[in-house]
């Protein structure tokens, strides 16, 4: 049965680069402009290895134009093959996409996306990609940088790297691509795709070990698959759908084993577990409430803190943001979006021993959001390193001074009265 990519609209919520054996060093991102995927498949042509590379575009990502028959973004694609050491363009692709929508809340929903794909067919070895996406209107320009390396596959039975997908249609023989890894396991389970390679003229059988790790290495679940392959290329979907798995990341590793039980390939494939209801920027729903500190009060985060059962402390949590909404009737939480955006700015932007969050700096700018002006200090002579954030509308400047010479920058004009709280 001969399954094909179907890059259509699904429900979802830059990389991620999968390693044969490892793929932990995978970062989920949620408000990304784009999202990418890399998968290894056996190639037609001998001594060659074919990778797809998956390029996801949230519509809310680009802007859309006003046309007679509705709205239109356009965007473009260049994907870049360098060898290992970033100096010989190996080969390059750039496309183009576009997408046309009737209604205008289309274009902001943060269900809708558009997927495309390129396969390259690349000697076996360890490739550095660079990609760019390039918004045809606004002209804004994204991109992402992976080593990535390309896996040889045995010639006599082997598997090919591991695609998350949405959901699968037996009818059609159709998959729809997950290429952010956001896995609800309450809707569809866990669902999988992958080849298994036989040169043996006759079918065979073998057996598939599909085991999903914690971020500590535990296993957590465990199950064997009996497969008879045929001749060629086997294509296999796979749906674990009795997973029960807390909110966080999550390892998926699968094992070929011949006949005789001989592990012959180990993939590994990161996901990220949800909750229904949970918005998708939330990886740590306690870490989450900790971050809360600069706009909920002492009683209202004991609330969340003290609550029974990991499911009344999302409805608390949900029931918290909820009253913040701005705009209730749509779907987004700008209140929400915001200030969990300016959490994730300031652990980017400000971390060093603590995290970006718990700094001075990430105080001021989760509170107060981005300051009209800054004026750095890292080199005077006769002074130690400091920042003046100016607020204009504020009227107000804030000096952050760095005592240590480590980029400790601590806040000595401190903020007061209806400052020191999130200001939206």
């Amino acid at each position: 049965m001969k399954y094909l990519i179907s890059l259509l609209l699904v429900v979802s919520f830059i990389a991620f680069p999968q390693d044969q054996n490892s793929d932990r060093n995978f970062k989920l991102s949620y408000e990304a402009f784009f999202h990418q995927d890399f998968v290894n498949f056996r190639s037609d042509k001998p001594g060659m290895t074919r990778v797809d590379v998956y390029i996801q575009v949230p519509y809310k990502s680009l802007q859309f134009i006003k046309t007679g028959q509705g709205f239109t973004a356009k965007y473009s694609v260049v994907v870049s093959v360098f060898d290992e050491s970033k100096d010989k363009l190996i080969v390059e692709k750039t496309w183009n996409e576009t997408i046309n929508v009737i209604d205008f809340s289309q274009t902001t929903s943060r269900l809708n996306y558009n997927v495309g794909y390129r396969s390259f067919d690349l000697k076996p070895g360890n490739y550095f990609f660079r990609t760019a996406v390039i918004d045809s209107d606004s002209k804004k320009e994204v991109k992402s940088e992976n080593t990535f390396r390309v896996r040889e596959f045995n010639p006599e039975i082997d598997m090919s790297d591991i695609l998350l997908v949405t959901s699968s249609e037996t009818r059609t023989n159709q998959v729809m691509p997950n290429i952010p890894r956001n896995v609800t396991l309450s809707v569809g389970g866990l669902q999988f795709f992958y080849e298994i390679y036989s040169n043996d003229s006759s079918s065979r059988n073998c057996t598939v070990d599909y085991e999903i790790l914690d971020k500590d290495s535990k296993v957590l679940y465990k199950k064997s698959v009996l497969k008879e392959l045929g001749f060629g290329k086997n294509q296999i979907v796979e749906s674990l759908g009795d997973l029960r798995l807390d909110l966080g990341t999550f390892i998926l590793r699968t094992t070929l084993k011949d006949e005789n039980f001989k592990s012959i390939t180990t993939i590994n494939k990161s996901f990220f577990s949800r909750w229904v209801g949970l918005p998708g920027s939330v990886t740590d729903l306690d870490k989450a409430i900790s971050q809360m500190v600069y706009i909920a009060t002492p009683d209202e985060l004991s609330k969340l803190k003290d609550s029974k059962n990991n499911d009344e402390k999302l409805k608390n949590f949900l029931e918290f943001w909820k009253k913040k909404d701005p705009s209730p009737n749509n779907e987004e939480n700008e209140v929400f979006n915001e200030y969990f955006r300016r959490v994730a700015y300031a652990n980017d932007n400000f971390s060093n021993y603590n995290e970006g969050w718990r700094t001075d700096r990430g105080m001021v700018y989760i509170i107060l959001g981005a300051p009209n002006n800054i004026d750095r200090h890292p080199f005077e002579y006769d002074s130690k390193p400091y920042e003046i954030w100016e607020y204009y509308e504020l009227n107000r400047s804030f000096i952050f001074l760095d005592q240590t010479g480590f980029g400790d920058y601590r806040l000595i004009t401190p903020l007061t009265g209806d400052l020191f709280r999130y200001r939206y």
